[in-house]
């Protein structure tokens, strides 16, 4: 069964970068579509942003779009989410997953920007 040790969260600045990694248990990694979800308080969980497994292709949300990048390392099974001139409206812990959905999520890391 697949799990998902999500890291690398914090307290930012408005205009500061983080970056987020996630290693996942099992041997289906290298095969699987990546995506990066955050779930702000009092708001549903959102994709924000995916890789395939093969092309490494990727595709973001409007909100993120031009800010974050996400990336994989198949040899590791861990995918990378950098982010870089957050906003305040980026507050949410911020969980990986595959697509579609391993009904068995991760804790999860908090990232809180804030000046």
């Amino acid at each position: 069964q697949v799990q998902f040790v999500e890291s690398g969260g914090g307290l930012v600045q408005p205009g500061g970068s983080l970056r987020l990694s996630c290693v996942a248990s099992g041997s289906i990694f290298s095969i699987v579509t990546m995506g990066w979800y955050r779930q702000a308080p009092g708001k549903q969980r959102e994709l924000v942003a995916r890789i395939t497994s093969s092309s490494g292709s990727t595709n973001y949300a409007d909100s993120v779009k031009g800010r974050f990048t996400i990336s994989r390392d198949n040899a590791k099974n861990t995918v990378y989410l950098q982010m870089n001139s957050l906003k305040p409206d980026d507050t949410a812990v911020y969980y990986c997953n595959t697509l579609p959905l391993n009904p068995r999520w991760g804790q999860g890391t908090q990232v809180t920007v804030s000046s």
